[in-house]
């Protein structure tokens, strides 16, 4: 009997015109991605090879190769690739941007210096199978950063957060609506996100508060 693979991430497939909006409206207030970005810089010398997994419409990856880093991006989106792959063209960055599952990245041991997943850690369906998967394809002393949204995130900093991104009043309301019945629910709470880490094969992470979200820091060992 045939048995179907485990879907690799959790709700509604990122593809075609979902895809499509979701890059139109994530590119219209790059913020986050540069802060995201500024932390990368923070732990990890230029110049280093950097892994995004589930990068999206691209913003991060290439920011980070603006600042001089060596990309690459995995996302099991194939809209999301193809946006990737046509956002660096146009702003003449070299990414490899490739398909590929964060719980089986088709990628070879020991061959980053850090790993980033900024947004996207909630949604997959194998999340201690996704962080073993970062360690192994880290060098020895490698980090990561998990970059999300706080499960115990007030409703009135997603308010301010919303209108920060200066969206249009319906783009606004879709915003709201997918941040109270999509996105926080899947949320991790803090002991749930520490209890990941330490039963992974990093055996443990640092968990830091940043705004209405969070950065599990992580290190493989020397």
């Amino acid at each position: 009997m045939d048995v179907q693979p485990r879907k690799a991430w959790k709700g509604m497939a990122m593809e075609g015109r979902v895809a499509d909006w979701y890059a139109k409206n994530t590119g219209k207030d790059l913020r986050r991605f540069e802060a995201a970005a500024h932390s990368v810089t923070a732990r990890v010398a230029t110049g280093a090879r950097v892994l995004e997994v589930a990068p999206g419409p691209g913003y991060l990856a290439l920011e980070l190769a603006r600042r001089g880093y060596r990309v690459t991006g995995l996302d099991v989106s194939r809209s999301f690739m193809r946006i990737a792959r046509e956002n660096a063209a146009r702003a003449g960055l070299n990414v490899d941007f490739r398909e590929g599952d964060a719980a089986h990245l088709p990628l070879p041991d020991a061959a980053f210096d850090h790993a980033v997943c900024l947004a996207a850690f909630k949604n997959f369906s194998d999340p201690l199978g996704a962080l073993d998967e970062l360690h192994r394809v880290l060098v020895p002393g490698g980090t990561a950063s998990i970059l999300d949204l706080r499960r115990d995130v007030l409703a009135e900093a997603i308010a301010e957060e919303v209108k920060r991104m200066r969206l249009s009043r319906w783009n606004a309301a879709v915003t709201r609506f997918t941040f109270r019945f999509m996105l926080v629910p899947r949320a991790y709470p803090r002991d749930a996100l520490e209890s990941l880490a330490a039963r992974s094969r990093f055996g443990r992470g640092e968990l830091v508060n940043d705004g209405i979200g969070f950065e599990l820091r992580l290190t493989k060992a020397a």
